[in-house]
């Protein structure tokens, strides 16, 4: 008998610590399909519910479409956005009953006005409408909050594996697996959590963290254990889950699947120095970028990353470049909408003082008053995510004494070198790359650079998590606390 499928997508990772709300624009500009992702091309945010689709087919199953609607990182959605995309979404699903499965994508780290845990509310929401005995799986970004109520909710939640989030698609396919075998009686999931009692941030490209990654994948698919997931969690948001833990699904074991949440949480404390990832002061990063000769040596502003909420044009960095006449230097892609309307106006060639960046509140810090000339206007640029091309918006080169800078006029952050290209300036030709990106930039600039290295500026991402005002965890973690476990 054909089993009947709904899936859908909702979701937006917040950061708390940014002056500006996400409200209906932020999603409009990043798309909302009612019914019809499926029928577009896939996006970063659709394409799992394309491989949903797919894999019900191969099935003979049916498949209803909801609603799919993603904004860019930035600070709290407006509740009375958040709670009509919620209540559409569960319109649809009402409106498909019965169904035997739902499949949802969202991202684990949403935080509305009045709802903390944007993703344990519509879960629970969808558990109450479909009951006890349909299956629910949800995908999620490895940079959530995972709650228990998101737990207690879905029967199956998978996150992603790899930052760069290249394997969104594969963890797409593997849910869906278990999430089948769930509804044809094969398996019954349980899960279990583990909370590390630590707050960091993890390159999963790289060693010792990607052998963390290799040995989880190892565990799946045996003696009973169908999916083990690595939430590194996302430090910019003031919720009681923040936090890194760890997420085992086991086929009917929970006492099986808490030992391995544990087990794995265990390793990742004891190895906590060696995972996390380091930061370089802008002393010291102008330090490196001024002795250094082999180029080019990329630079991550990972403070000012866009993928994790912030503006995208702050100028701490910028400034130290300029004053320490360090070049030449590649700079952005910085988000300063007004500097692209004056470029524009003055024309490809035109020489003028340009004001730049600084607009956004103090997490930006100061404009930064440079004499350039327009090198080039770009409209509708695009760049490569993945297996995805993601817009930039219209774009402009201001080439400086020692700094050249890429402007936008779409909030987003810098994941490939053709960003850079998309306005003529190829970064192979620069002594120093500056990104505005904590790690998804990392696929796109790793065959070109010498070496990348990565910088704690001030900003609305600042990765001393030491320094963020948190105020609703009640564990303690991990640095904040040396020993988290006394």
């Amino acid at each position: 008998m054909s089993k009947r499928i709904f899936i859908a997508a909702l979701g937006t990772e917040t950061n708390q610590f940014v002056p500006f709300p996400t409200g209906l624009r932020s999603y409009q500009e990043h798309g909302i399909w009612r019914g019809d992702a499926t029928r577009h091309a896939p996006t970063n945010f659709t394409a799992p519910l394309h491989v949903w689709r797919q894999e019900a087919e191969k099935r003979g199953w049916t498949v209803i479409e909801g609603l799919a609607t993603f904004a860019a990182p930035s600070g709290t959605t407006v509740r009375s956005v958040y709670e009509g995309f919620r209540d559409e979404l569960l319109a649809g699903l009402k409106a498909a009953m019965p169904v035997d499965g739902v499949l949802i994508n969202v991202h684990g780290a949403m935080v509305a006005d009045g709802y903390d845990d944007c993703e344990g509310d519509l879960l629970s929401r969808a558990r109450a409408i479909v009951g006890p005995t349909v299956a629910i799986g949800a995908e999620f970004d490895l940079h959530c909050h995972l709650s228990q109520l998101m737990l207690d909710s879905a029967d199956v939640l998978i996150g992603y594996k790899e930052y760069p989030h290249t394997d969104t698609m594969e963890r797409a396919a593997e849910l869906f697996a278990i999430v089948a075998d769930t509804i044809e009686g094969k398996v019954k999931p349980v899960m279990a959590r583990h909370d590390c009692r630590m707050i960091a941030q993890y390159r999963t490209s790289v060693p010792p963290i990607s052998e963390f990654v290799t040995r989880m994948k190892s565990l799946e698919g045996k003696d009973g254990i169908l999916s083990v997931s690595l939430s590194h969690g996302f430090s910019f948001a003031d919720v009681e889950d923040v936090g890194t833990r760890t997420l085992v699904v086991a086929d009917g074991d929970r006492a099986k699947a808490e030992a391995l949440a544990k087990q794995l949480g265990d390793e990742l404390w004891e190895n906590r120095e060696r995972y996390a990832t380091r930061y370089l002061s802008i002393e010291e990063a102008m330090d490196r970028a001024a002795s250094h000769n082999q180029g080019p040596l990329v630079l991550a502003d990972r403070a000012d990353n866009p993928g994790s909420g912030a503006p995208g044009d702050s100028t701490f960095v910028l400034k130290a470049l300029v004053e320490r006449q360090i070049g030449p230097t590649l700079f952005g892609v910085m988000w300063d909408p007004m500097a692209f309307r004056i470029a524009e106006e003055a024309g490809e060639g035109a020489r003028l003082r340009m004001r730049l960046g600084g607009k956004s509140g103090a997490v930006s810090g100061d404009p930064v008053d440079l004499d350039v000339t327009v090198k080039k206007i770009t409209r509708g640029a695009r760049q490569p995510y993945g297996p995805v091309t993601v817009p930039l918006g219209d774009m402009a080169l201001l080439s400086s004494e020692h700094v050249d800078v890429a402007i936008c006029t779409l909030r987003t952050q810098t994941f490939h070198a053709d960003a850079f290209k998309a306005v003529g300036a190829d970064p192979a030709d620069y002594r120093v790359v500056v990104v505005k990106s904590a790690q998804h930039f990392y696929n796109g600039f790793v065959g070109l650079a010498k070496e990348i290295l990565y910088v704690a500026s001030p900003g609305a991402a600042d990765p001393d998590v030491t320094r963020l005002p948190y105020t609703k965890r009640k564990t303690p973690f991990w640095p904040k606390v040396a020993d988290p476990w006394k």
